[in-house]
């Protein structure tokens, strides 16, 4: 494959990397850039976290599970390249050095790419923007001043040069055969339809979207991915169309652009989504990627099945959708055939009656203990309908239907949540792990349901607020 893209502002062609060698080792060892550095290799903690631009906008991504063809015709900065072609501190740079934001320095790179690319995008949300980065010597005040500190400096002007390039002048490469009679060693199809072509002709590949889960296979589990498909150029999946009817998700779609799409129509679902993982994996991570992947604590399945989504698959030119309940069948199994592949969501339009409640240890960039959604219709003080969804209470997503059944019809008030308590237990068989006990998952779910109904009465339940 010919592969090429922008690395701090000049042009970079390569002709023989390895489509799973990740940015970071790639940065490290062959281009001798040292700044970005490897901390849990996860995409956790942030010390590799670069700035990535291409028509869409700018993000910050973590380099340690970013594989070198997902960089097909995009702009790319590191460290080395936020600073001036003089050596001029950029703004956040000079503001940690002034308020002493670093101490040993090795997180610091990370912080600075992360600030910088705020800074270009005029984010002012901090907590949210570094949520990704961590901090052990340092601590976190006197960084969080330091970004505020950048906040009214102006954008120096090489940090605009990546936005004002023609896209279509960086050559989209291509993938070039083994032989004749051997697959291609890299596929990077550019439309869906070339997509499933390619994965029905080759159902023994791996699609690769945001890499977020596929990265660690790699750098985790030491696996061989003999024949990744690179789905970033299909951008007809990374679409978004709301209807009157209905709102169709592309598979594509990144959970930062999910976020923004689902705001205005179910803004519980999105702040969820703000807990889901850090801003640079939000920026990489698909919902196609986290459906498929069939996690039983995976954030996107409840608050889906919650709002009724059918989900549309597809193998070569054949489709089939089905509600995606249906898809889980167990732990790690799925209703998808070899070489068949997600193609989108829909989600019936509706009024907004969805709460997603997730529960974890640490508020930001957690793995859910249990995650609950909750789409009940109340009509003159009756429950007259109810989708209730649950991750972390078994193998898969799964629906409380007992529960239901155990509310519809039955008045909106708190003797018929306590009323219900017996339907959990015929739903759910949790387990016990690190995250939480069997019990404790169950008395969650049980109060969660609870939580929704004294947040209906206009009562505050908020973990976030303190109060007298």
């Amino acid at each position: 494959m010919t592969l090429t893209f922008l690395l701090n502002g000049e042009s970079v062609a390569l002709g023989d990397v390895t489509p799973t060698t990740t940015l970071l080792d790639w940065l490290r060892e062959a281009r001798g850039l040292t700044g970005t550095k490897e901390g849990c290799n996860e995409g956790d903690c942030g010390a590799c976290t670069v700035i990535v631009s291409d028509e869409t906008g700018t993000r910050p991504l973590n380099a340690c599970i970013l594989l070198m063809p997902q960089l097909q015709g995009k702009a790319l900065r590191t460290v080395e390249g936020i600073s001036g072609p003089e050596g001029q501190l950029h703004p956040v740079q000079a503001a940690m050095i002034a308020h002493h934001g670093s101490q040993c320095g090795f997180c610091t790179p990370g912080f600075i790419a992360s600030m910088a690319c705020a800074h270009l995008n005029g984010e002012r949300d901090h907590d949210r923007v570094l949520a990704g980065n961590l901090c052990r010597c340092t601590g976190y005040a006197p960084i969080l001043t330091a970004a505020r500190a950048a906040e009214p400096a102006a954008i120096p002007a090489w940090m605009t040069q990546d936005r004002n390039i023609i896209w279509p002048e960086i050559p989209s490469g291509g993938p070039e055969g083994r032989g004749a009679d051997s697959p291609p060693a890299l596929l990077q199809p550019q439309s869906a339809d070339e997509a499933a072509r390619l994965y029905a002709a080759h159902p023994e590949a791996t699609l690769i979207a945001g890499a977020t889960d596929v990265g660690l296979w790699i750098t985790k589990q030491l696996r061989d991915i003999n024949l990744p498909i690179f789905l970033g150029g299909c951008t007809d999946l990374s679409t978004a169309e709301v209807t009157d009817r209905d709102m169709r998700l592309g598979a594509g779609l990144t959970i930062a652009r999910l976020m923004q799409t689902i705001a205005p129509y179910h803004p519980s679902y999105a702040a969820m989504l703000r807990r889901y993982g850090s801003e640079q994996v939000r920026a990489a991570a698909t919902l196609g990627g986290n459906i498929a992947n069939g996690s039983p604590i995976g954030d996107n399945a409840p608050a889906l099945i919650a709002l009724g989504a059918t989900l549309h698959l597809r193998h070569g030119d054949t489709r089939r959708q089905m509600p995606l309940e249906a898809f889980f069948l167990g732990y790690g199994q799925q209703d998808r055939a070899p070489g068949e592949m997600i193609e989108a969501i829909t989600l019936p339009r509706q009024p907004d009656r969805l709460r997603c409640y997730k529960v974890s240890k640490r508020f930001d960039q957690d793995i859910s203990a249990v995650l609950g959604c909750f789409n009940l219709t109340i009509e003159a003080g009756r429950i007259t309908d109810a989708r209730i969804a649950f991750g972390g209470m078994a193998g898969i997503p799964k629906r409380a239907a007992h529960v239901e059944a155990a509310l519809i019809g039955q008045p909106w008030t708190e003797a018929t949540i306590t009323g219900s308590d017996a339907a959990w237990a015929q739903d759910f068989a949790p387990l016990s792990d690190m995250r939480a006990s069997a019990d404790y998952r169950l008395c969650v779910a049980r109060n969660l349901l609870m939580r929704h109904f004294l947040e209906d009465q206009g009562i505050a339940t908020s973990v976030l607020e303190v109060q007298p």
